[in-house]
Parts: structure tokens; C-alpha cells; sequence
């Protein structure tokens, strides 16, 4: 009987390890479709194995602003209040593969090549380049800033590493084995020397302030500052007016 307990016991547990090996994806991205789709706001982005769509405003000058979003965002949202808070910078708002009507399938592999394409497009036009990330998309923002010559760089809600926050949600599940995207931002905070910016919420519900205060204390302290927006979650922080505020001193 003991025995029969232990096999059903072990069956369950290699089941339930192997459904979140197959679904992972579907626990990290949620796809959302794209709202603001005129077409003078819409910048078709071929890359390879798919053709990205990138909402945008464009305007002459030096300076432009590329913004990752959330696991669940639909990043054209932010166009009314970025085309009012930055009037003197082009905007380029990635929908990343799957989201907003790109193609493809997400992976941090290839929102990464993506993400490094849009950068060097955006560069030959716009020599001054904020990079914006906010939650999954600070992953994507430092991995590109530690590889590429952007003037800023803005951290929204970020986190030190993924698999650091799944292994917290899964404590007994090998998610080192299992993860395949690991949005590692701690790995490559070293190697930013651009002014940072990391802008926390005072009671985010996703990412723990410990896994934030990581990485910021991963950067050079003469290269990052933290800002904490009070009275603000993981989903309002955006509502906050100091939210625009912070970005707007910051560039």
C-alpha cells in the first residue's frame, strides 16, 4: 500500500512538472491584441521568421524612445500619454511576437534579436535612444543596454530574474531544469554604464521589492538610482502621476 501511495505520488509530481515544461509559455506571455492601429501610428518591422508590428510617433530630432512592456500589455495604450509627456522624442513601441498582431511565437531568444534590430533601425535615424522597460519587458531593456548605446535607460517594476520568481512560486519544482526563458537582468546589470532609472511600486503584488532592491544593487551605484512610487501596485503604478513625472527628470 505504501509503496502503491509513493508511485502515485511520483507519477503526479513528474505529471505536474512535465505540464509546466509544455504550458510554460503560456505562463509568461499573455498576447494582448492592438488597440491604437491607425496608420499613421503603425510601423510594419520584418524580422526574421516573423513581421512585427510597432506602434509609433515619429518626429524629426535626435531623440526617440523604445519601449518594452508587460507580459500582458498591449503597449499602444501608452501613445496618448507618451505623445504628451516626451513631445520632443520619436516613439517606437514594440508588440512583441504574437502580441498586437505580430507574428510569431514570443521567447526571450527572439525577442531579443528583435529588440536589438529595432534598436539599430531606430539608431540610424535617432542618435539619442531612451530605452524604457516595464515588468517582463526591463528583462528584454537591460539584456539590449548592455549590448547596444542607448542615453537612458528606464526600469519599470523590474525584477533580477525570472527564474528567481518562479522558483519562489514552485519551491519544489526544479525550475532551473525546467525554464527555458530566464529574463537573467541581474546577469548583465554590470555591464550598463548608461544613467538608469528603476522605478518600483510601494506594494507591487508580482515582483517582490527584494527582487528589485537585487538588482538595483547589481548595477554601479554611480550609474543607477531607485525611485519608489507610494501607494501603488504592480498594475496602477502607471496611473500614478508621479509615474510620468520620474521618466520625464530621467530623460
Amino acid at each position: 500500500m505504501f509503496m502503491k501511495s509513493m508511485v502515485i505520488v511520483v507519477f503526479t509530481y513528474a505529471a505536474f512538472c512535465t505540464a509546466l515544461f509544455v504550458f510554460q509559455d503560456s505562463l509568461i506571455y499573455y498576447p494582448q491584441p492592438r488597440e491604437i492601429n491607425a496608420p499613421q501610428s503603425t510601423m510594419i518591422f520584418p524580422v526574421e521568421g516573423a513581421e512585427l508590428f510597432v506602434t509609433v510617433r515619429r518626429h524629426a530630432g535626435p531623440k526617440a524612445i523604445i519601449y518594452f512592456g508587460g507580459n500582458a500589455e498591449d503597449v499602444s495604450l501608452n501613445l496618448p500619454s507618451f505623445e504628451k509627456s516626451f513631445p520632443d522624442h520619436a516613439l517606437y513601441l514594440l508588440h512583441y511576437r504574437g502580441y498586437g498582431g505580430s507574428s510569431g511565437r514570443p521567447s526571450e531568444a527572439a525577442i531579443h534579436q528583435d529588440a536589438l534590430g529595432l534598436f539599430d533601425k531606430v539608431r540610424a535615424e535617432h542618435p539619442e535612444i531612451a530605452v524604457i522597460g516595464r515588468s517582463l519587458g526591463t528583462g528584454v531593456a537591460v539584456r539590449l543596454c548592455s549590448q547596444r548605446p542607448a542615453s537612458r535607460l528606464i526600469l519599470i517594476t523590474p525584477y533580477d530574474s525570472l527564474q528567481e520568481i518562479a522558483a519562489a512560486q514552485f519551491p519544489y519544482v526544479p525550475v532551473r531544469w525546467l525554464l527555458r526563458d530566464n529574463y537573467d537582468s541581474g546577469k548583465y546589470a554590470s555591464g550598463i554604464t548608461m544613467p538608469t532609472l528603476i522605478v518600483a511600486a510601494e506594494n507591487d503584488e508580482v515582483i517582490p521589492r527584494a527582487s528589485t532592491e537585487k538588482l538595483f544593487a547589481r548595477f554601479s551605484k554611480s550609474v543607477a538610482t531607485m525611485k519608489l512610487i507610494p501607494a501603488t501596485g504592480h498594475n496602477t503604478i502607471a496611473d500614478n502621476r508621479d509615474y510620468l513625472a520620474l521618466i520625464q527628470a530621467a530623460l
